[in-house]
């Protein structure tokens, strides 16, 4: 009988390797690490210090396994998280050799000396890497009979992060994390031999810097033993007792995916989900600890009508609607008081009537949101006057969302361009704190050779911690640098896959979004607008501007408006192009436009709360869709509350354009909206809450849940967007600076005392403090010494603001030197303090313009500093 002849191997892949790992051949990439190799074969190998996102380190021994090479095995069992495969290797792991299976046990046995036995009472009982890992790979008894060492506890490392230092196993994890995720290496390895431990200076002596990290959280997820620990979560449950889902953050842009832990009706904790599109496993501690706001004693929970005593009165959803609809409809047919007229002989009259509602939805909505808002201003209110944009904004800007973010395909610029890019370029915009994950993609990029250079003023900790390029520019000079860049940098951004990424406060400085959009024809480069708000992106999208139709239609296109009426139902839309938000307030308060509708905005938010509030006390209409009580809600005629994220579905849109779907976590009627006179409270999504609203107005917007909302939209479609330059318009040209002041430059703070954060007593613990920077040369001129504080004045500024508030005499900071330009000074523009936050804005200061310093007496308690 013939022999059939063995079955030829195939070849190896190029750029591959072949190697054994417990009798299976495999073909990995050259370089891989054999860990990672093992993973893809299903081989499980016990580990501690080993995450694929941070370099490895071999600290914890517990992956040893058998290696030959050559046929001739190694001397002793190795660490395969640290090798990297090679051609011919034979590996053997626990599962086939005794060697390292011994080993294992003998590195777990180790790691138990003087591990407490608390699982009882340690927040990672049940989720335990180390209990699982010493069930499965470790002795069943110990032969250490001697006392294991002790340490005070909790050490805090900040005042989110709490350290239980005889549970550390020495992993390395968050020391690594530290240094190079995040950037922040205040967390690190003290001592050695047995009296070694993670901590701070300060913490071990009392001296050195506190942890302060906007990503500190991360250490406690990523910890592998219950270490290191979350003061919101200490001791308030264990794994079995919650119910985890997945959701995604609705505190920024980033669209990163998360998973809420809950029970008994509210949210316990917020970890980060897995993503490596998105957000990888990370979160930024906002994104991470400010999840209380939906049971905080601030929360609408019933509808309210102001009655005619002046005070809000809860009452049912239907009392609400008809008021509402009532309120509405005589304000936009003008059935309401006319404008009251002063004529010069000092003698009243009435003018013609107030007629006209205006929409301000803010930047929190989903896109259904946004998109039953926008639907609801043309057909229920037959305006165009809607505008989601609750900051600072201007015509310009409209022209470079139009043509160059509305309907842009996903994945334009991604996360993934970032980190493939040779060069990219960040133009107002400091991405650490308006876009934190985006922040972690350039570190990362930037410690992988992607030159990241800043268009700013000063050498951020993000300027820094990207690699530190930066094209220094005083504010308001933006739009000139741009058309004068270094002639290596102008050259890189032409080279393929260089970025441009421009932030939303680029519609301050007149002419710089022209300028983005050159820079950007005129080298090849891929330009992508980063907002600040979760739902700006898909705002412009689903047309909630006062010049978009939703699917990137331009309203002034009359087969645009065709188009979307035939799809919901309508014979003809409102031509004539709605006013911004300022335009709006502007007629309130001027009393052209009789009322008002309000999403989630607050007037210290916009460039002129003056007029916002001016606006809100005129107008004879102000209902407001609120989740917590605001500054609105004191002006409101009618309260409707409508649900967060936590109690709702839908889909935000990132700033790539990707959208992120979300489910409701915990139904509002299982108790987590709270009770109201012992009837147990309902809140809805913003887009029922308009149906149902629409409906009492003789109109149907077929937007009853966010589902119906995103069909409706994908019926509609996206057009293709047609790039063009914006213009800058006459009237938004920069006002010069008086003799005797400096120019400002400002923007905001990761965290600064939003309205969401309220409810947060620990985070703010691991907020930069606010201070004021400038050169040390305008600092000599001006009397001012680093350390002490200083005080921010108005300047004059015709022309171009509102007058300050005038029961704001300044505000107080203490200074810090940096590399700003010479007359130029650095300031957050929101300062939170224990009376409330202080915004430049309510002081008449903005990007650009002039403000007066002066030296001051120390701030007084309770003042940031």
């Amino acid at each position: 009988m013939t022999q059939a002849p063995e079955q030829e191997a195939p070849p190896v892949p190029e750029g591959h390797v072949r190697l054994t790992i417990d009798g299976q051949t495999v073909d990995a990439p050259k370089g891989e690490l054999l860990i990672r190799t093992c993973e893809r074969l299903g081989i499980v190998v016990p580990r501690f210090c080993d995450h694929p996102l941070l370099d490895p380190a071999g600290a914890c021994r517990q992956c040893l396994v058998e290696v030959e090479m050559g046929g001739r095995p190694m001397p002793k069992p190795q660490a395969s998280c640290t090798m990297t495969v090679a051609d011919g290797m034979v590996v053997k792991t626990q599962h086939t050799s005794p060697v390292a299976d011994k080993a294992q046990q003998g590195v777990m046995e180790l790691l138990l000396i003087n591990h407490p036995l608390d699982c009882p009472i340690c927040d990672k009982g049940g989720e335990c890497p180390l209990q699982n890992q010493a069930m499965s790979s470790g002795r069943a008894e110990s032969r250490f009979v001697e006392e294991k060492r002790h340490f005070a506890k909790p050490l805090p490392i900040s005042d989110e992060v709490l350290l239980d230092r005889e549970r550390c196993v020495l992993c390395q994890r968050c020391t690594r994390f530290s240094e190079q995720i995040a950037g922040d290496p205040f967390i690190e390895l003290l001592e050695r031999g047995a009296h070694q431990q993670i901590g701070t200076e300060e913490t071990a002596w009392g001296e050195g810097e506190e942890f302060q990290s906007y990503f500190s959280g991360n250490t406690i997820q990523i910890c592998p033993v219950g270490a290191l620990t979350s003061a919101s979560y200490r001791f308030r449950s264990r794994p079995f007792d919650l119910v985890s889902t997945p959701g995604q953050c609705e505190h920024c842009a980033s669209g990163c995916s998360t998973r809420r832990d809950w029970r008994r009706g509210g949210v316990t904790r917020v970890l980060a989900g897995e993503d490596p599109n998105v957000n990888e496993e990370w979160l930024c501690d906002k994104g991470r600890f400010a999840f209380r706001y939906p049971t905080s004693p601030q929360r609408v929970l019933a509808p309210m009508v102001r009655g005619d005593d002046g005070e809000l009165v809860a009452v049912s959803w239907i009392e609400a609607l008809e008021r509402a609809a009532e309120l509405l409809l005589a304000a936009r047919d003008g059935s309401g008081p006319g404008r009251v007229l002063v004529g010069d002989d000092g003698v009243e009259a009435e003018g013609d009537p107030k007629k006209g509602v205006g929409v301000l939805p803010g930047g929190r909505l989903t896109v259904e949101d946004a998109y039953a808002y926008g639907k609801f201003a043309r057909l229920a209110l037959r305006s165009n006057d809607v505008d989601h944009r609750a900051r600072v904004h201007s015509d310009e800007e409209l022209d470079f969302l139009a043509g160059h973010v509305a309907g842009v395909a996903p994945g334009h610029v991604s996360y993934a361009h970032l980190e493939a890019a040779r060069t990219v370029l960040c133009v107002a915009f400091d991405p650490e704190e308006e876009s934190p994950i985006v922040f972690l993609r350039l570190r990362k990029a930037s410690r992988h050779g992607t030159r990241v250079v800043h268009v700013g003023s000063w050498t951020t900790p993000a300027v820094a911690k990207t690699g530190g390029h930066l094209v220094r520019v005083a504010p308001g000079d933006e739009p000139a640098a741009l058309d004068d860049l270094p002639d290596d940098v102008a050259t890189a951004l032409g080279e393929p896959g260089a970025v441009v990424l421009v932030g939303e406060r680029a519609a301050e400085v007149p002419g710089l979004l022209t300028a983005v959009a050159g820079l950007g024809s005129r080298t090849g480069a891929r330009v992508a607008w980063v907002p600040r708000r979760a739902g700006e992106r898909g705002g412009v999208d689903a047309g909630a501007l006062p010049t978009l139709l939703p699917g990137a239609r331009l309203l002034t296109d009359a087969d645009a408006r065709e188009a979307v009426a035939a799809v919901w139902g309508v014979p003809t839309l409102p031509e004539s192009p709605g006013r911004d938000v300022t335009a709006m307030l502007r007629a309130a308060a001027d009393g052209v436009l009789a009322g008002l509708v309000v999403g989630g905005l607050e007037p210290a938010d916009l460039p002129d709360p003056a007029l916002a509030r001016a606006a809100l006390a005129e107008a004879d209409v102000v209902v407001s869709l609120e989740q917590v009580f605001s500054e609105v809600t004191g002006y409101a005629d009618v309260v409707l509350p409508v649900a967060p994220a936590v109690n709702r579905g839908g889909t935000y849109r990132n700033w790539e354009g990707r959208d992120r779907t979300f489910a409701t976590t915990i139904d509002p009627g299982q108790g987590s909206s709270g009770r109201v006179g012992g009837t147990a409270a309902i809140t809805l999504p913003d887009c029922r809450v308009l149906d149902s609203l629409a409906v009492e107005m003789d109109v149907d917007l077929f937007t009853q849940t966010p589902a119906a909302a995103a069909a409706e939209l994908a019926e509609l479609g996206t057009v293709a967007v047609t790039p063009s330059t914006p213009r800058t318009r006459p009237d938004s040209e920069p006002a010069g600076r008086a003799p005797g002041t400096v120019r400002l430059a400002t923007w905001r703070q990761l965290l600064d005392g939003g309205a969401l954060l309220a409810q947060e007593p620990d985070l703010p613990g691991t907020a930069r403090p606010a201070r004021l920077r400038v050169a040390a040369a305008t600092a000599e001129r001006l009397g001012l010494v680093a350390g002490e504080p200083a005080r921010l004045h108005a300047a004059e500024q015709p022309g171009r603001h509102a007058e300050p508030d005038p029961t704001l005499a300044g505000l107080d900071l203490v200074v810090e030197l940096a590399d700003l330009p010479e007359d130029v000074v650095w300031a957050p523009s929101h300062v939170p303090g224990a009376s409330g936050v202080t915004t430049l804005a309510a002081l008449g200061l903005h990007h650009g313009g002039p403000v007066r310093v002066t030296g001051s007496a120390a701030p007084e308690s309770g003042d940031q500093q």
